[in-house]
């Protein structure tokens, strides 16, 4: 029974540990910053720590399985029941069942007594049960030592009494030997049982045999040598194909702002910071802030990295996760910051101390700035973001922000203007607007900014998802634009960059000159 206990908690164990490995987006950050109880300053503390984070979710992921293979193996066990009993201690101590309500969703009710204690006693009790009545590795191992370390003495044989077995036959059905066949068996009946779980871990991840792949193939009526996919399987019958990153035709050009090297596509972040402009769906901007959890955004910018993509546009609200990024040694992305906040200044101070490498005045808090015609706080801003050592842009969803400053005699290093036509069915132009146009005159705009001098990083090219991208990066780059911000999921990267890199080979011969 303890040989079934033993293999039973190394089971979970391993399964735990190996669906961790596979998943590289798992972290132990939410589990440790949600942390309850007296240590719940110290688990917190660590989930704050990069460097301390990463070891503690390598030690988790390698200990689980490490520990697990072992338990079911039987292979050092009292050292692999004291390393689970340490790793089931922690997990007690980050959320110790007491009088206070358990935070978020739980699956039972607890007193002092949780899952984790009952294992952890179980594993005390594995660890104190002597080794001949466990089967395993270790028995098998201790016989070859002994074997290897000295000889059995020979002795003479009893003469054996007629219908009574001799004393070593007695010996061999009191204590068989270890090494025999069905010892040996026995021994091993930690084997199938790994077998089997790496075969279900397997398929949970969606492997199947070569034979099943062929079976499949000849019931699809498909030559099985060269099974065919023909569409990517979700929960509905829906289905879409998207470009991986062999199917990329190039590397993203790069072009100067000031003397900033800059990529002419940039990675817009509004919906990695939750902000979907989903017009009346109201639980969009929740859904994609979800999406986006801190591995997803690590994984967003390595892929727009390898596009050749290498900024990315966002709010301060941002600064600490791309922050990380770059500590992990991720990857190099840089950072231009709208400093949208509740002091633009302060904003901007907090964005270049993050490693901002431009910084502009937010577009919606420049509209309302210009609308009350306080320019001169806009020019304050201004003179701020220059102070800091960056280039220093003004924002603006309305032509007439744009018209004031310049009136006002401010002069950016660079221009964050919308541009998108309103040829798409929720454009509703020339009535009021309801989280659905984003750049009001168009046409205007595009013969504005034909005189402007400084660099146009046009945003909202897509209407936030309304226009196709093919379309609009042709519109946006044929009128003038001289960068692109477009924020993209992981999955569109790039299919829009190939697009991007067939709009900017139409594009080059235009009516406004390229200003970068």
């Amino acid at each position: 029974m303890f040989t079934l206990l033993r293999i039973a908690i190394g089971w979970h164990f391993l399964y735990e540990g190996l669906v961790k490995l596979a998943d590289p987006a798992w972290s132990a950050a939410g589990y440790l910053q949600n942390a309850q109880g007296p240590l719940a300053g110290a688990f917190k503390s660590i989930a704050a720590n990069p460097a301390a984070l990463q070891a503690v979710d390598a030690a988790n992921m390698w200990g689980l399985t490490l520990v697990g293979a072992a338990l079911v193996l039987g292979a050092f066990t009292r050292l692999a029941a004291v390393g689970g009993m340490l790793l089931l201690a922690l997990y007690y101590a980050a959320y110790p069942p007491f009088f206070a309500a358990q935070a978020g969703a739980v699956e039972g009710h607890y007193l002092f007594v949780n899952k984790n204690l009952v294992e952890l006693l179980a594993l005390a009790a594995v660890a104190v049960t002597p080794k001949g009545l466990l089967l395993g590795l270790d028995p098998l191992a201790a016989a070859l030592w002994r074997r290897q370390r000295q000889a059995a003495p020979e002795r003479r044989p009893e003469a054996p009494r007629p219908g009574s077995p001799t004393d070593r036959e007695l010996a061999k059905a009191v204590n068989p030997d270890p090494l025999g066949r069905r010892a040996v068996l026995a021994n091993l009946i930690g084997l199938p049982a790994l077998g089997a779980l790496v075969l279900a871990f397997l398929r949970k991840l969606g492997w199947r045999s070569r034979e099943a792949e062929t079976l499949a193939a000849h019931l699809a009526g498909k030559t099985p040598a060269q099974p065919k996919v023909d569409a990517v399987t979700s929960a509905t019958i829906k289905s879409f194909q998207f470009p991986a990153l062999a199917d990329l035709k190039g590397q993203v050009p790069h072009a100067k702002l000031g003397k900033l090297d800059l990529s002419r596509v940039i990675l817009g972040g509004n919906h990695i910071g939750g902000w979907a402009h989903a017009r009346d769906l109201i639980y969009v901007d929740a859904l994609v802030k979800q999406y986006h959890h801190k591995w997803k955004v690590f994984e967003t910018f390595s892929l727009a990295e390898k596009c050749g993509v290498n900024a990315f546009l966002t709010n301060p609200v941002l600064c600490e996760i791309i922050k990380e990024y770059w500590d992990r040694g991720l990857g190099k992305i840089q950072f231009i910051s709208d400093c949208g906040g509740s002091d633009l200044v302060t904003m901007a101070k907090k964005s270049v101390d993050f490693g901002a490498a431009a910084c502009y005045v937010h577009g919606g808090m420049a509209d309302a700035m210009a609308a009350r015609k306080q320019f001169d706080q806009i020019g304050k801003v201004l003179d701020a973001i220059r102070a800091q050592g960056v280039p220093a842009g003004i924002g603006g969803h309305k032509l007439a922000t744009v018209k004031g400053c310049v009136e006002a005699g401010l002069k950016p290093d660079f221009w964050m203007k919308t541009l998108h036509h309103h040829r798409y069915w929720s454009g509703r132009d020339g009535k009021d607007e309801c989280d659905n146009l984003w750049c009001d005159k168009p046409d205007e705009t595009i013969a504005f900014m034909r005189e402007r001098p400084e660099p146009w990083i046009a945003f909202k090219t897509l209407a936030a998802g309304a226009i196709r991208p093919a379309d609009a990066f042709r519109y946006a780059l044929k009128n003038g634009a001289d960068f692109l911000c477009v924020g993209m999921y992981d999955f569109q990267i790039v299919g829009d960059i190939n697009i991007a890199l067939e709009a900017l080979a139409e594009s080059q011969q235009r009516e406004r000159p390229w200003r970068a």
